[in-house]
């Protein structure tokens, strides 16, 4: 959704969304000088469209965003079925279930293929519902006698709103902290969905509310090092501070790769003398992808002919479509991204490859991932960068000795690395012929060489070298 503005002058396509969606999507449109230019195309749940060749139908599901939806794609060549983020909660914070009757019917027409979530298909058994998630927090809210914190995924309505009825129950206020959990409430209650759970406190009124009556929500579930519990967890939030006693909850479960940032958060609340309560602790957060048993009864539901497994790393695909291979679906196709898919006619297999990746929004401009300058970048936190300046005349002559800047690049009395890398580089102007010193490419390079030699060597990396030859 983020991604719309940025892509919106490659893709000028209509973009299709449920109510709760499009509102999120109008804000980031707006924000961009895009909400009269884009064409947002809203449909409800149960609803189905045409859009081209395509028939599409929006099943309801539950996930722990609202208005999840499965899409039911119908075209001459077949019916295949994309199951999105989803899992199979009975008693989800908000309603509507998924449609378990729609999704026999689907069944009973006849589908192809099932393009199916795997984040959670490592685990066994049935993922909790909100429902016992919700008792567990309540239960802890109750409990607590100072202040309360509760982050969680800024898009997570149904968590929110468990958070807000518990701390209600117990006569607390409520203070939002974070600029996109205050953007998903605001968009929430426009939509209907959180319209019965009162008034919220700004943040400024944080210091004048007792602290066993007040229940802090707050972003930064993820380490997120601007959002408002990483700035509270540092002590420079500009209203809100934590302390001893208070109890912060981290109602998530930490996403791979943030491992770190999430620690650091953690470790800077103990030293506030803050106590912190995660999903390894207690019943607190429910993931919203499908486990085992619950991918097995979509299986009985849509009796798919053949299943692609998407969402997750390669282990998660390779074991959903072993999975699937023994619940009696034969037809199974690990694809990675960019992977062209032939779905009909059978058996599914991979028959080309596609551009696919990812690109940067590097400020105001999207540039390349991977060659781009955010992997200069990388390189120059790691070595640093020495820039040379070579005085040259016309015949390859030194006009003085180069001159050398350095950023990043250590220097010591016990390793004067700065000086050692000077020597090198007017050693390797002194050891060339005039006729290669005639040549800027040559000088360039071999003085370039030098350097890093050079830094190898006296420091044990090799710094980004950039040599600028002037003539006169």
């Amino acid at each position: 959704m983020g991604a719309i503005p940025w892509l919106w002058e490659q893709l000028q396509v209509p973009v299709y969304c449920t109510p709760f969606a499009a509102e999120l999507l109008r804000r980031k449109l707006a924000e961009a000088g895009l909400l009269e230019v884009v064409k947002i195309e809203i449909v409800a749940l149960g609803d189905r469209v045409k859009i081209g060749g395509f028939d599409v139908e929006f099943v309801s599901v539950t996930h722990s965003i609202p208005e999840p939806a499965s899409l039911v794609i119908r075209t001459a060549g077949g019916t295949i079925v994309h199951s999105g983020d989803w899992k199979l909660d009975r008693t989800p914070a908000i309603e509507p279930q998924i449609d378990m009757v729609r999704f026999r019917e689907i069944g009973d027409e006849g589908v192809d293929v099932l393009v199916c979530d795997s984040t959670n298909v490592l685990r066994q058994g049935h993922s909790p519902s909100e429902r016992d998630v919700a008792d567990t927090l309540a239960a802890i809210i109750d409990r607590a006698e100072g202040r309360v914190a509760v982050t969680t995924f800024a898009s997570h309505v149904g968590r929110i709103s468990s958070v807000v009825r518990a701390a209600r129950a117990v006569g607390r206020e409520i203070v939002v902290a974070g600029r996109a959990m205050r953007n998903t409430i605001e968009a929430a209650r426009e939509v209907g969905l959180m319209k019965d759970l009162g008034t919220f406190i700004d943040e400024e009124a944080y210091g004048f509310l007792p602290r066993n009556k007040t229940l802090l929500l707050c972003t930064g579930s993820q380490g997120e090092s601007r959002a408002a519990l990483a700035r509270i967890a540092g002590d420079n939030h500009p209203a809100i501070s934590l302390d001893e006693r208070d109890l912060v909850v981290f109602s998530s479960k930490t996403i791979p790769g943030n491992e770190k940032a999430v620690a650091s958060v953690v470790n800077a609340l103990a030293l506030q003398g803050v106590e912190v309560l995660t999903s390894d602790d207690a019943l607190i957060h429910s993931s919203g992808h499908p486990r085992q048993d619950e991918l097995a009864i979509m299986y009985e539901w849509l009796r798919p002919r053949a299943l692609v497994p998407m969402h997750g790393e390669a282990v998660h695909l390779k074991r959903h479509a072993e999975f699937a291979r023994s619940k009696g679906i034969d037809e199974t196709v690990m694809a990675l991204n960019g992977d062209l898919v032939q779905l009909n006619p059978g058996p599914v297999k991979i028959i080309d490859e596609v551009v696919a990746g990812r690109t940067h929004v590097d400020g105001r401009i999207m540039v390349p991932s991977h060659d781009g300058p955010a992997r200069e970048r990388r390189r120059l936190s790691f070595a640093g960068i020495v820039c040379v300046s070579a005085l040259l005349d016309a015949k390859g002559k030194m006009l003085q000795p180069p001159q050398l800047e350095f950023e990043g690049v250590p220097e010591t009395d016990d390793a004067p690395i700065h000086h050692e890398l000077q020597l090198a580089a007017i050693g390797a102007l002194e050891d060339m012929t005039g006729a290669q010193r005639r040549n800027d490419a040559t000088v360039i390079e071999t003085v370039r060489s030098a350097v890093r030699r050079a830094a190898a060597s006296n420091w044990g990396k090799k710094p980004r070298c950039k040599v600028i030859v002037h003539r006169f």
